[in-house]
């Protein structure tokens, strides 16, 4: 298919539908902006009209005030110019969507960033069958491989729970919005009290406004700032440009944790200084990936962020079509968070490793990689 008769191309502004005359998550100012989710490196201020799915509307409004913003439910359609969208669960975060576009009999999905894992703050990954499907690429290496969710919260609980009988606060450093909620969803809330940080907050009362139930959690700036013992057998929600502030010193004796899906590598683990690392990740892993692709269908796949090169030869050697949008998509460890917007780092381009991550070597891994040619699949 050539590129003038493509339903999403790419453009200096972001990706674009030239029959619909619509953007998909434009990192510069458009007309219109269909967003799959409001992370900061996909939802950005400065369009004149936000389409985003309605389950997360709290959300994206609480990160872009004032902004013109109509919402559909999942699977719901409209018609943009003659063109058919519809929006449908990629279990990312609340409100995440793949935006499916269909025009003259073809049919494009567009995914956003998404999971497979259940995750009971969000809607479940819907598979949508597609002619073409545009796909991220966060974690598209074999060394990538999830532990069920349900095995990294009780890896969490039995942190906390040795740290709270030894007096000691645990502060667990994860991406205010999704994770921390995530987090919270699945921990055993009995354990102790809970606290979060100021940029915690907002997103918390918007997954709670939404409905979805979260634990009793306390401001950290509640407590005065030398009634240290109230924090000794608490979990603290934290944003990782926390990590070595002087606002960690009002815990006194405390251990801390990153969870990520970076710290699937050792080295991400040392570079980070933290006691524990817990592999979470609200993307897909490598099999993931996999599963998610074969699902839709569809002959052609065209990837957008992440291990780019990787996922694209894979992919011909399964014998589809394959392809990459240069873009401005990030992942989540590089996801701006309220307190930390202006510390953010720039925006990953398609193949580019993240900042302050390094993209392992599959010849000399931290960890027993199989070859990327030959990727197991299981």
């Amino acid at each position: 298919m050539s590129q003038q008769t493509d339903l999403i191309v790419a453009r200096p502004e972001g990706l674009y539908c030239p029959p619909g005359d619509f953007h998909i998550d434009p990192w510069r100012p458009v007309e219109r902006a269909v967003i799959t989710h409001a992370h900061a490196d996909h939802a950005r201020f400065g369009h004149r009209r936000y389409l985003a799915a309605e389950p997360g509307a709290l959300v994206l409004q609480s990160r872009l005030p004032g902004i013109a913003l109509q919402t559909l439910s999942y699977g719901e359609r409209i018609t943009i110019n003659g063109v058919a969208v519809s929006l449908h669960p990629a279990g990312h975060v609340l409100g995440s969507a793949q935006v499916r576009v269909e025009y003259r009999g073809e049919v494009w999905v567009a995914s956003g960033d998404y999971k497979l894992d259940a995750d009971p703050t969000c809607a479940p990954f819907e598979p949508v069958r597609c002619d073409t499907f545009i796909t991220e690429s966060t974690f598209g290496l074999p060394i990538y491989r999830w532990d069920a969710p349900q095995t990294v919260f009780d890896g969490i609980d039995s942190w906390w729970r040795h740290n709270a009988a030894t007096g000691r606060a645990s502060v667990l450093f994860c991406y205010s919005f999704g994770k921390a909620q995530h987090i919270l969803a699945g921990i055993d809330a009995g354990i102790g009290p809970i606290f979060c940080h100021g940029a915690v907050d907002p997103l918390n009362r918007a997954y709670r406004a939404a409905g979805v139930a979260l634990p009793p959690v306390r401001l950290v700036s509640e407590i005065p700032a030398k009634q240290k013992e109230a924090f000794r057998q608490a979990l603290v929600i934290a944003p990782p440009s926390a990590q070595g502030s002087a606002w960690l010193r009002r815990f006194g004796e405390y251990s801390d944790a990153f969870a990520s899906g970076w710290m699937r590598l050792r080295g991400t683990r040392r570079r980070r200084g933290v006691d524990r690392g817990f592999v979470l990740s609200d993307h897909a892993d490598w099999p993931g990936l996999q599963t998610a692709i074969a699902a839709t269908g569809a002959q052609r796949v065209i990837v957008t962020h992440g291990q780019v090169e990787p996922m694209v030869r894979w992919l011909r050697e399964q014998g589809l079509e394959a392809g990459a949008f240069a873009t401005e998509y990030g992942d989540d460890a590089i996801e701006a968070d309220a307190a930390a917007a202006s510390e953010g780092e720039p925006a990953m381009s398609a193949g580019v490793s993240t900042p302050g991550v390094s993209t392992p070597d599959v010849s000399t891994p931290d960890v027993s990689t199989p070859d990327v040619s030959t990727p197991e699949t299981s």
